[in-house]
């Protein structure tokens, strides 16, 4: 991207648009659902159904809980057209066991990446996880109460990745 020129939502990683605030989920699949269905709304996503089951599959093999009150479930997908990160913010008084040691989350981050994208999964993954281990990083997060704000977090945490 040359400097000036106009960022796109759809050459992004997230947007204001795939952030929910104040999120009221029932349980961590709720979670997940009410996430994907974000991505499925702007294309990311092709196939609702069959991505949920895929990141629930993934689920199942391994907890995606980080510690600091983070779930950031994730899976690789043939029905996932470009990487992408869904963000929610819990309610307060909400949050949801994704089975880290700490406790329940309430900030949580749903990436896709298409089916083959093998390293860029990984890269996105490992990028997103050292930022979140950093606590002014997940309380940025947290605070923002602002769509805009949470999306230029994600994006500027991986600014370096070019997809």
């Amino acid at each position: 991207m040359t400097a000036g020129s106009l960022e796109r939502y759809d050459t992004e990683l997230t947007n204001p648009g795939l952030v929910i605030l104040e999120m009221e989920a029932t349980s961590k699949e709720d979670a997940t659902a009410q996430l994907a269905a974000k991505l499925f709304e702007q294309g990311r996503v092709s196939d609702l159904e069959g991505f949920l089951r895929h990141v629930n599959a993934r689920e199942h093999q391994m907890a995606t809980g980080l510690p600091g009150g983070i779930g950031l479930p994730h899976a690789r997908s043939d029905y996932v057209t470009e990487t992408s990160i869904a963000v929610g913010i819990t309610r307060f008084g909400y949050s949801l066991d994704f089975g880290a040691v700490d406790g329940p989350a309430s900030v949580i981050l749903l990436i896709a990446t298409p089916a083959s994208s093998f390293s860029e999964h990984l890269e996105v993954l490992a990028t997103l996880a050292r930022s979140l281990f950093k606590e002014n990083f997940r309380e940025s997060l947290r605070r923002a109460h602002d769509q805009e704000v949470i999306a230029e977090l994600i994006n500027s945490t991986l600014v370096f990745f070019d997809h």
